[in-house]
């Protein structure tokens, strides 16, 4: 194998697990370890740099980055980042001195913004503090799209989505609330230099069963409409018995919420096992942990209606399988089971509409109705609209919508500029030595046995009579320093000298995973299976090394490595050395400079 070459960002960048997964690339154990530190509002800047959302993303968020942490190699479970993450949201003191400067003067560029939910207000976060005037349409009353639409206060209060979206339209935004754009083609000629369409998915699937037509009152209600006309206060209470129909979280919020509305016999049924539902696992545990029952391989048939009155629906038993190639096989029993119900919820899916968007504007679609949207600038095919969110692509999360709003805000300012939109700047890194001497460290390097802590929650009766009280308490300072504690610091990296290696084997004696291993080269398949451990996870990179003395090469595991430093402590002559590894993806408003912007590099 030819020598890695560690100069290339990408490679560290791939190490750091967490921060690789998170869609917005937030530097998870930098944050960590000042949440260790009780810097929490530095802890909360680093995290409002990437994800713009801390608070809301610290009780939502769908967390890729923890099936992706390291920890999950030493023991069962991962480092509690989402929940961290929350932590330097409710512990931080005032932020706002340390929010960008607006420019008084504007750059004389107007950019609509259609939609206020996460995708359009990360677009804003990003190109406020360039100069641009920016209007923003939304046809609710208040800021957050589907934060606030879609997932109940118990889980998210209110005041958590005003405060950081009011971080935002404080920018200086002129919002339009209670505003519906009825029409592109108008806002367009309204003079507008770029146009971002950040409308989410807003309509969820309908089931007409047989029966459905028979019912005079409305009593089927498709699940992200009805939670948000509870979101607005427009429905305060549910009937004693509720079906709801789908296996995602928008049913476990469904269930939940109306279990609060005064429903006493909520059931979720779903055609599925529960262990291949798509909901989170903590969704679902939280879920049964109300006492609301899962009934799985149930596909519905027949709404029951007498008198034009929902009385309950007919469901068939079904086997579940799955083919070799992942498809999922329903296989019907002939076995019936009616259900008594008044009200039936539906999340089976969610789906885009845009029939505001005329389709002589030259803008392209696609046949599942969806703008024609390049994957890396977010442009739809008419150069001066941009994508975003679930706008874009379908539903996805929060944390996406987050990720795509920078990267189309940095295609809008490279568009006003006159620049290519497919050269993206290059990502800001930095490598700096942790060593305080000849073996202390500038960070904890010690791997903790402590394991993973459980958020308090609130009393359940307390919880389950009222949709406004937030059902997570969150973590104390105390808890959230052991927490914080079982980071592996993934972004402290183990870097390796050759030209210092006198090949002792002092780090192979000491290393307690054994990832190392002084070896002679060869391609890459036969060096994966020679090593002291073979390394058989294909998708983490082999650290390879130039020859040493003998002409032998060192290799290293990524996979395993747990980033103790023993090697770099226990060697001799400083071959080895433990550096602070830091990625910044570069956004709108540091592609000049393409270093850290002020607020991190002020954190450093």
């Amino acid at each position: 194998m030819k020598p890695t070459d560690t100069s290339n960002p990408e490679y560290f960048h791939k190490v750091v697990d967490c921060q690789y997964a998170c869609p917005a690339h937030t530097p998870v154990p930098e944050y960590i370890r000042l949440i260790a530190a009780g810097r929490y509002a530095d802890a909360y800047m680093i995290n409002w740099e990437s994800n713009v959302f801390p608070g809301i993303l610290g009780r939502t968020c769908d967390r890729p980055c923890e099936p992706a942490c390291r920890r999950g190699r030493v023991e069962d479970k991962p480092v509690a980042i989402c929940r961290l993450k929350r932590v330097c949201a409710d512990m931080k003191d005032d932020i706002r001195s340390r929010l960008p400067k607006i420019p008084k003067e504007k750059n004389g560029l107007r950019i609509a913004l259609i939609g206020a939910g996460p995708s359009a207000l990360t677009v804003a976060r990003d190109l406020m503090p360039l100069g641009y005037t920016i209007d923003l349409f939304e046809a609710a009353p208040k800021a957050g799209g589907f934060m606030r639409q879609q997932i109940p206060s118990f889980r998210l209060p209110e005041e958590v989505i005003d405060e950081e979206t009011g971080y935002i339209l404080d920018m200086g935004v002129n919002a339009h609330f209670n505003t519906r754009i009825e029409s592109m083609k108008a806002l367009i000629e309204d003079g507008y230099d770029a146009v971002f369409v950040g409308t989410g998915a807003p309509t969820g699937r309908n089931l007409k069963l047989p029966g459905y037509e028979e019912q005079t009152q409305n009593s089927v209600f498709i699940g992200v409409e009805w939670l948000a006309q509870v979101a607005f206060g427009h429905l305060t209470e549910a009937p004693r018995d509720v079906i709801v129909i789908g296996g995602g979280n928008t049913a476990m919020d469904c269930c939940r919420t109306a279990l609060r509305l005064g429903a006493e016999n909520v059931k979720v049924l779903i055609r599925t096992p529960i262990d291949a539902m798509v909901a989170s696992p903590w969704e679902i545990e939280d879920t049964r942990a109300e006492g609301i029952p899962i009934l799985e391989n149930h596909s519905p048939l027949e709404y029951i209606v007498e008198n034009g009155q929902l009385k309950g629906m007919s469901f068939e038993i079904i086997e579940y399988s799955m083919t070799e190639d992942g498809k999922e096989v329903f296989t019907p029993t002939g076995q019936l089971e009616t259900i008594p119900c008044s009200m039936v919820l539906l999340a089976i899916g969610q789906a885009n509409a845009f029939p505001w968007i005329e389709r002589d504007l030259g803008i392209e679609f696609n046949d599942n109705g969806l703008a024609k949207v390049d994957d890396i600038t977010f442009q739809s095919t008419l150069p001066k609209v941009f994508f975003g969110g679930d706008a874009a692509f379908g539903p996805r999360n929060i944390i996406t919508a987050v990720a795509q709003g920078h990267a189309a805000a940095l295609s809008i300012d490279l568009f006003l500029k006159g620049k290519d939109l497919e050269e993206r700047p290059a990502p800001g890194t930095n490598l700096v030595s942790q060593k305080m001497g000849i073996h202390d460290w500038s960070y904890a390097s010690m791997v903790t046995e402590e394991h993973r802590h459980a958020v308090p929650h609130v009393d359940l009766d307390k919880a389950i009579h009222s949709h406004k009280v937030e059902v997570e308490l969150g973590f104390d300072a105390k808890t959230a320093f052991e927490e914080a504690q079982r980071c592996l610091n993934c972004d402290v990296e183990t870097v390796f000298s050759a030209n210092k290696c006198i090949e002792c084997d002092a780090c192979i004696d000491i290393c307690p995973v054994d990832c190392l291993t002084f070896t002679d080269n060869e391609e890459e398949a036969a060096l994966r299976k020679k090593l002291n451990v073979p390394a058989h996870n294909l998708s983490q990179p082999l650290f390879v090394s130039t020859e040493v003395g003998t002409g032998r090469i060192m290799v290293k595991d990524e996979d395993v490595c747990l980033h103790c430093g023993l090697c770099a402590e226990r060697c001799p002559t400083s071959a080895w050395d433990m550096q602070k590894f830091l990625y910044i993806q570069t956004k709108a408003f540091n592609a000049e400079s393409n270093q850290a912007n002020p607020t991190q590099a002020e954190i450093q």
